[in-house]
């Protein structure tokens, strides 16, 4: 039997296989197991019983370990080998060479019965890794504003947020979105933007496909990239639980079992607007963010301003618009603000 599990940071690695690869040569040894690494997937081959039971207690501890629980090297052997505080019993039968109790202690005798912890939630407890050493690592509300923000948030299924830059629109959405999916609510985060100034078409740009929309969905990279950390932002990412693509690329799909944000809206004209928003499928919520003021568009075709205008007070939508007082970034930030004031 094979059985495999993802890892989030090179961390989790190296908790589990203990110091000098410890836990896993003794494992190897004892239960004729072999553990191994590779691309972020950890897995496991040997006989079905004992693998079945070592998996339970490897996801037991990555989710203790992404809670920020405090575990040593002698706290995560004993809980991979089923033993007590004493170093008694490993909860298997015949496979232990003579260290087994043969009770195993609830923690599986062999049936599998240690396996609870895997996808209750339709999505893996992997999530919750963006809690690892950041506490709980998401931002709260600095300002009234902000915290009618993620209210609405956290309540509505749809948001739209409106106002200058450096008031958390997009921060505070991304926020929102990582909390969803590690509370198990949605399976999955889309970002997306619309690429105005290539006209979408991006063929003119040199590289491929990667190459071409990363500049302009670079801002949604550096939020997840704040909130979470580079490889765990990435490891997410080659696990399909985020997608960042541009606007454009929305087109005929359904996003189900998601949170969807669309970032630099007012950028998006109202036909991609309406596109957006129909794209919406279930159990998804949703988030749009700009700055009405900063839109690349002819006068008043902003889809932003006008799904604002169309949808303001329909039940399960939420709107908020941030003012200069909101300005987080910096007090420059917020004086030039307050000098430009509405003037496009």
């Amino acid at each position: 039997m094979e059985t495999r599990i993802p890892l989030l940071s090179i961390e989790e690695e190296q908790l589990l296989f203990g110091p000098h690869d410890r836990n896993v040569k003794q494992i190897s040894r004892r239960f004729k197991v072999r553990f191994s690494s590779r691309g972020g997937t950890l897995r496991m081959q040997g006989p079905d019983d004992v693998v079945s039971v070592l998996a339970g207690r490897v996801e037991e501890l990555l989710e203790r370990i992404r809670k920020g629980k405090e575990l040593s090297p002698s706290d995560i052997a004993n809980r991979l080998f089923g033993r007590d505080g004493n170093g008694h019993g490993n909860g298997f039968h015949g496979n232990g060479n003579g260290n087994g109790g043969g009770n195993g202690n609830g923690n599986g005798s062999g049936n599998g019965s240690g396996h609870s912890h895997h996808d209750r939630n339709g999505v893996s407890d992997g999530v919750s890794s963006v809690l690892l050493s950041r506490g709980d690592g998401l931002p709260t509300a600095r300002t009234k504003t902000q915290q009618v923000y993620l209210d609405l948030l956290a309540e509505k299924e749809l948001v739209f947020s409106a106002g200058p830059a450096g008031t958390g629109k997009t921060f505070l959405a991304v926020a929102a979105a990582v909390r969803a999916l590690r509370d198990g609510k949605v399976q999955r985060l889309v970002l997306t933007r619309p690429a105005v100034e290539a006209g979408e078409h991006l063929g003119f740009l040199p590289g491929d496909l990667e190459d071409k929309v990363d500049p302009y969905l670079r801002p949604l990279y550096d939020a997840l990239n704040d909130l979470l950390s580079p490889s765990a932002a990435r490891r997410m990412k080659d696990m399909d639980m985020i997608e960042v693509a541009p606007l454009a690329f929305m087109r005929g799909r359904t996003l189900n079992d998601s949170f969807v944000i669309l970032d630099e809206a007012q950028n998006a004209t109202k036909g991609q607007m309406k596109m957006f928003l129909t794209r919406l499928g279930e159990r998804t919520r949703s988030v749009v963010t700009g700055d009405i003021s900063q839109t690349d568009l002819p006068r008043g075709s902003s889809g932003l301003q006008d799904a604002m205008r169309r949808l303001r007070g329909m039940e399960g939508v939420g709107m908020v618009e941030f003012r200069s007082e909101d300005v987080q970034r910096s007090s420059l930030v917020q004086r030039i603000v307050e000098a430009y004031g509405d003037d496009d």
